[in-house]
């Protein structure tokens, strides 16, 4: 018997542990929450706004009526009752709907009211008690910072008080958190100087895209403005303020500012030397060279205008090639200054030089048609060859090709290197004699027949075609 017992007892222990999950302990759970219209008038005929609530839970819900609350952000407050509306009241009804209404006074604050729902509980005959959990605010629309509750307006305007900018970055006092930290941060600083001009979208991050930064100057001849930016005129106090304009859901919102004007940027001087020509002897090689210095940022390196002859690394340059080297000096734009002009210092590394020896023949017949091309260098460097009269002849690698009588001009090049110079010669000689006609074979086919024909320019005779 006892043996029994505790077999049931076991039982009862594993039905507890692996019982199906749709039995297990659970909280009722707000199905729905919805009221129309979500947004009224004071100034309207009609201003009652309906509710409906949407409870479930496996048991049913205890609840016969809950209460609803509106609450602004001046912690303005309207409450009304939702009754279920299940009639004869069904205790076990696993689906409950509450429904009430109130009407907004004309008398209340405009501006955006939340929704709170005092808690549910579930039936008893559950064995255990739950509450729902607090109302979970939805999207119902797409204006910034009111995505969700109801709106009171009065005559249109809703009149709400919201940060539809904040800014500027330059004011490290106001402890804001932007939204784009890479664009708006406090290393982003306008210049204050004669001269430059402000854009308050550069300063400040706007959170409502349907709006637009202005700006207005009330010192008109140290800094005006065209309603998008400022120009700083002349040095002074400069008071402006940016803003972003009321409209039936915002209210304005400003942004004084006085800032100091001061005098203008300048451009920085650079004071530059000569560099003496160089030879190509022993490349590469680093060539000391004069030290530049300017205001705005201290000495000034050298950029490379000829990467493949030269290039500066601090105080010297180091030459790689011969030819024509150009080094460029320019200070960046700072807050005190403007990017200086670009300068430029150019100087020569004279290459080796080198002799190309080439000729033809005073005359060829053309009877000859091929020539080859022969010619010596005093570096030994290889030679490119190419023809000047291409009507007369022509150039393929070293042969030259004899087209028809004339003149024929060829000029022989050695490309140098980078420390021999290029040089080239130049041969002609006279074409006599008349070009033979080159002959050739053709195919030609009629049905079944074939005919080979031999000539300068042959042709298919009458009803052959031509075999392709």
């Amino acid at each position: 018997m006892r043996i029994k017992s505790i077999a049931i007892a076991v039982a009862l222990v594993l039905a507890t542990f692996y019982a199906p999950s749709a039995q297990a302990n659970q909280k009722p759970v707000i199905d729905s929450f919805t009221f129309t219209p979500n947004e009224v008038d004071v100034l309207s005929a009609n201003n009652k706004v309906d509710i409906e609530l949407i409870v479930s839970h496996p048991s049913g819900i205890e609840n016969l009526k809950t209460m609803a609350t509106l609450t602004s952000s001046r912690n303005d407050t309207l409450t009304t009752n939702l009754v279920r509306i299940d009639s004869p009241i069904n205790l076990s009804l696993t689906k409950v709907t509450y429904r009430g209404s109130l009407t907004v006074p004309r008398d209340i604050a405009t501006g955006v009211y939340s929704f709170a729902v005092e808690t549910l509980k579930n039936n008893a005959s559950a064995g255990y008690q739950y509450t729902t959990d607090a109302l979970d605010s939805k999207k119902i629309r797409n204006i910034v910072g009111v995505e969700s509750g109801l709106l009171v307006r009065s005559g249109g305007d809703l009149n709400l008080t919201y940060d539809t900018f904040v800014g500027p970055t330059y004011d490290t006092t106001i402890g804001v958190t932007y939204n784009n930290p890479i664009t708006y941060s406090s290393s982003n600083a306008p210049i204050w100087k004669v001269g430059e001009t402000f854009n308050p979208s550069k300063y400040y991050e706007l959170r409502v895209p349907s709006l637009s930064l202005g700006i207005t100057s009330s010192t008109p001849l140290v800094c005006s403005s065209d309603g998008k930016q400022l120009k700083f005129l002349k040095e002074g106090s400069c008071n402006f303020i940016v803003s972003t304009p009321k409209t039936n859901d915002y209210l304005a919102k400003v942004s004084n500012q006085t800032v100091t004007i001061t005098a203008a940027r300048t451009k920085p001087e650079l004071t530059l030397d000569k560099i003496a020509n160089q030879t190509a002897k022993d490349l590469p090689k680093s060539v000391s060279i004069f030290q530049v210095y300017s205001a705005a940022e201290g000495y000034v390196f050298p950029q490379s205008a000829t990467p493949t002859v030269c290039f500066g690394t601090g105080f010297f340059v180091r030459i790689v090639s011969g030819g024509t080297c150009t080094l460029t000096y320019q200070t960046k734009e700072t807050a005190t200054y403007l990017a200086s002009d670009l300068y430029k210092v150019s100087f020569e590394v004279t290459r080796d030089p080198q002799t190309v020896t080439f000729a033809l023949p005073a005359t060829v017949n053309t009877s000859v048609k091929t020539l080859p091309l022969t010619s010596t260098t005093t570096s030994g460097g290889a030679v490119t060859y190419e023809s000047s009269t291409a009507g007369n002849c022509s150039v393929s690698g070293s042969t030259l090709t004899l087209l028809k009588s004339g003149n024929c001009s060829v000029t022989a090049t050695q490309a140098g290197t980078s420390t021999l110079a290029p040089a080239s010669a130049t041969a002609t000689t006279m074409i006599v004699g008349v070009a033979q006609a080159t002959k050739k074979t053709i195919t030609c086919t009629k049905g079944k027949s074939t005919k080979k024909v031999t000539g300068t320019n042959p042709k298919c005779p009458t009803g052959y075609k031509l075999k392709k």
